[in-house]
């Protein structure tokens, strides 16, 4: 499937602005800053589905597709695709939309299991509340 044409999955968690600060030399945004915005979108979802706070556990297969350029609109959406006892794991994809453009290009994906915790910060069971129809 050709990226461009694809819509992103999940649900919309954050909207932002690649900066220069957030690039190398080349112009090219930092896999790293890219990876601590889908970092911060996954735990979003997580602490809302928990209602407590949450710890990153793992990532798994972070894939880089294209690059995100300096004043692109990065778009993150993130769904949990898997909810167990104390953890979740949530599946999120990052797209690019240049700021003289419509067209939204996927960049990366990745997925992401975070633990819920309690206020002792131990792993607590996460209540089997309303959950989206990708975990029913």
């Amino acid at each position: 499937m050709n990226d461009s044409t694809a819509i992103p999955r999940g649900e919309p968690a954050i909207r932002t602005i690649a900066m220069p600060a957030d690039a190398n030399p080349a112009g090219d945004i930092f896999g790293g800053w890219l990876m601590a915005q889908m970092d911060l979108a996954a735990g979003n979802v997580a602490a809302r589905r928990a209602r407590s706070r949450c710890a990153t556990v793992s990532v798994d297969r972070i894939t880089f597709l294209r690059p995100v350029f300096i004043g692109d609109e990065v778009s993150l959406h993130a769904e949990i695709v898997r909810v167990g006892r104390s953890s979740m794991t949530i599946e999120v994809e990052a797209w690019r939309r240049s700021r003289d453009g419509e067209e939204q290009v996927k960049v990366t994906d990745a997925s992401f299991v975070f633990v819920a915790l309690d206020q002792g910060e131990r792993p607590r069971v996460i209540s089997p509340g309303s959950q989206s129809a990708a975990n029913t």
